[in-house]
């Protein structure tokens, strides 16, 4: 995600957080929320908010604690106002409605991160969201390497097959220097998989290349290794030349954290949510129903 994109829905996040003044416990109303993720009508955000409380109820916690009904004024066209219906959200219950949504849009990955940290700076927020989107295209990446190794096997019937082929075309990509060779260059374990120290642009091209391999085996019918290791090969060459044109050279990229030492931190903080922030038993002033 961009930065200005970061900066601009932060800046958006910002303007809707309440507090509640007595207790200083923050809290946002789904009304607002609606908005931001880009829901149109409130029925079709209530859908998401009714996935969010089963979520929260599934999770051992009470529901109520983190989504409450309450009421609000809003301003009709004569000047006067009526009461509408509205949830003050957790950031508990906030992160959980966000988890249900497609995090292929903006906004909605933006909150997955915004919600799960227990802080609101921006520094912090694109860190998160970095990793995030990093940890997303291994996950790309090993799916399309999967089915490379599939449609090998099934055309060529050997299954050192596709490590033989990966592995020239990761010479392909890496200027002449071998899986083995960009492990000891950057300082990993050689029973690891070099993916996970990957930067994600590498991690991309990687992936790319394999997206093309596995059309261009099926549209002209590679049945043979040789055939297949030729077309891996020149796809790798082909994306290698590409970031090149930008003055990108993948090896000399340095390596980055470990990504299953990524996940397994994201994945602790989510576990952690809960149990670090308020709930609404301490909160009085609010107009519930």
């Amino acid at each position: 995600m961009k930065k200005e994109v970061i900066t601009k829905l932060h800046s958006d996040f910002e303007q809707i957080v309440q507090l509640e003044e007595e207790t200083g416990v923050e809290f946002w109303l789904a009304r607002d929320l609606q908005k931001l993720l880009g829901y149109a009508k409130w029925d079709n955000f209530s859908n998401v908010i009714e996935k969010g409380k089963i979520a929260c109820g599934t999770a051992g916690y009470e529901v109520s604690d983190h989504f409450l009904d309450v009421r609000k004024m809003v301003a009709l066209g004569s000047g006067s106002q009526r009461p509408i219906g509205d949830v003050a959200l957790t950031r508990y219950a906030c992160y959980l409605i966000a988890q249900n949504g497609d995090s292929s849009k903006d906004q909605i990955a933006f909150a997955q991160t915004y919600f799960a940290l227990q802080t609101r700076k921006q520094e912090l927020i694109e860190k998160r969201i970095a990793e995030v989107e990093r940890l997303d295209a291994r996950k790309r990446l090993t799916a399309s390497e999967k089915e490379l190794s599939g449609i090998i096997f099934e055309r060529v019937g050997d299954q050192r097959s596709f490590g033989r082929i990966r592995s020239k075309g990761d010479t392909a990509l890496f200027g002449g220097l071998t899986t083995k060779d960009m492990k000891h260059r950057m300082g990993m374990p050689d029973n690891r998989a070099l993916a996970d120290f990957l930067p994600m642009i590498t991690i991309k091209a990687k992936d790319f290349a394999n997206e093309i391999t596995n059309f261009n085996i099926k549209r002209d019918d590679l049945t043979s290794e040789q055939e297949i290791t030729k077309e891996h090969i020149n796809n790798n060459r082909d994306v290698r030349d590409l970031l090149g044109k930008r003055d990108i050279r993948p090896e000399l990229l340095p390596p980055e954290e470990d990504a299953k030492k990524v996940e397994r931190r994201l994945v602790s903080e989510e576990k952690k949510l809960p149990k670090n922030i308020n709930s609404f038993d301490s909160i009085s002033s609010l107009d519930k129903e």
